[in-house]
């Protein structure tokens, strides 16, 4: 029996493919979880098992957005430490991060879920790093509320094992054994990842960055990982006090750390790379290592500017990341479109630096090339699973606006009026449908108070 069909035409459509296909009027078919047709005009007569036809006129279609960064865990620490460098940014948050529980864990995760799910985001993932003594099942938290959100979701299982004690930033009573960091890591993958091409959630092991682990959980990190064929992820080169503190510490810098270490390679993807000379940007497109470029994120802390277009020249899969809302209060990954044309725009390339297309890109194959799943998700082509989302482009914040591309990227936020994950709707007209936002918002500042108050004002 055919599978049911969704029918959507006289839309815009940007389809990401690998030579940016456009089509000003045309159709998309969706048979169960895939694309079944693409193309301009309307869709082909005939079909069968039609469940749903959309007039999309006044609309953009695009792949949905791809989120390659994210600490779900900071949206109840949203506004705190607003003027502060990475490392004093950290060292005033740990010590509240280190008082959170599974049920606050599960509330935050909802809603830093949810908001990016209403923005068009239809795979999400959290680098989850921080799990204190007798907190509970927090990596089971957080991949239920994906679930019940309704996004393709991988969750990175992060670790964190040296502590202020051994020249770390966490507080000890915040971080892991080594021991017990690989083997949770481990049962994680064993009880959650689906290697299917159509999977809805994997694990990636990512110990948290090179001053919160040490040496030997980067390399059995990287052993456990490649013996259970998953993806790596870490923090890299984010700050020049971090370059500082591996050349003290390690005599190399970052990039020369984690290929040492077994940490640059097709497998791998790294958060931030804002501070990469030329030989370190090298060797990322020789080992095929990818980037989450996250622009606001960034700026906040005052980072840097990443040289994401030296990046993308040298073949290296770049994607965006929304990165924690205790440095990127919006929590949407549509404002990094905007802002990494922008900010890379301030760069030496000036106006050449990135096109709005290619912040396109950027937030949709580019994000779907560092999580390992470009041959499924990130682009509109047949065969392909329906990820996609329509962009209401007539209201009076877009319709003026020549282009529809430029106006998703460098216009406001536009409403999604349709959100498919797996040929499955998650918004509609704006909407959530798959949770309640007004719970989530009441639930989630609850937990906030309640973390406020175990760990008292920052």
């Amino acid at each position: 029996m055919a599978a049911f069909r969704i029918v959507i035409e006289n839309c815009a459509i940007a389809t990401v493919d690998p030579v940016d296909t456009e089509y000003p009027k045309g159709h998309i078919v969706v048979a169960g979880n895939r694309i079944e047709a693409i193309g301009t005009g309307a869709a082909p007569a005939g079909l069968r098992d039609v469940v749903r036809r959309i007039d999309a006129t006044g609309h953009l279609a695009t792949p949905g957005l791809v989120n390659t960064h994210h600490h779900f865990y900071q949206w109840i620490t949203r506004g705190l430490a607003t003027d502060h460098n990475l490392f004093d940014w950290l060292v005033a948050l740990y010590p509240t991060w280190a008082r959170i529980d599974e049920q606050m864990v599960r509330a935050a995760a909802r809603g830093s879920l949810a908001m990016m799910a209403r923005g068009g985001v239809t795979t999400a993932m959290d680098h989850h790093y921080i799990y204190p003594r007798g907190s509970g099942d927090l990596s089971g938290a957080i991949i239920d509320a994906a679930r019940e959100t309704g996004v393709r979701f991988t969750l990175a299982r992060g670790s964190m094992d040296r502590g202020a004690s051994a020249g770390g930033l966490p507080p000890d009573f915040a971080v892991e054994t080594l021991d017990a960091a690989l083997a949770a890591t481990e049962e994680t993958i064993d009880l959650h990842h689906d290697d299917a091409s159509d999977a809805m959630t994997q694990i990636a092991v990512a110990p948290c960055s090179p001053f919160s682990v040490s040496t030997d959980l980067l390399r059995e990190g990287a052993r456990l990982a490649r013996s259970k064929g998953v993806r790596l992820h870490t923090h890299g080169s984010e700050t020049v006090e971090e370059e500082r503190f591996c050349k003290e510490l390690f005599g190399m810098g970052p990039t020369d750390y984690f290929e040492s270490t077994g940490w640059l390679g097709p497998d791998v993807w790294m958060a931030h790379c804002v501070h990469m000379a030329d030989a370190d940007i090298a060797a990322f497109a020789r080992t095929g290592t990818g980037v989450a470029h996250c622009p606001s994120s960034n700026a906040r802390l005052a980072a840097g500017i990443a040289r994401v277009p030296d990046m993308l020249a040298a073949g290296i899969a770049v994607g965006l990341g929304v990165d924690g809302t205790a440095s990127n209060e919006s929590g949407e990954l549509h404002t990094e479109l905007r802002n990494a044309l922008l900010i890379n725009r301030l760069g030496r390339r000036g106006e050449a630096a990135l096109t709005a297309r290619q912040a396109l890109r950027l937030g949709t194959h580019g994000g779907a090339r560092v999580l390992g799943r470009a041959e499924q998700i990130g682009s509109l082509e047949v065969g392909k699973l329906a990820d996609l989302v329509l962009w209401k482009m007539d209201t009076l914040a877009h319709a003026s606006i020549a282009d529809p591309v430029t106006a998703l990227v460098l216009g406001a936020a536009a409403p999604v009026t349709l959100s498919l994950v797996n040929g499955k709707p998650v918004v509609e007209d704006n909407r959530l449908i798959t949770v309640d936002e007004e719970e989530i918002a009441r639930t989630t500042r609850t937990e906030a108070q309640r973390l406020m108050s175990i760990a008292g004002p920052r």
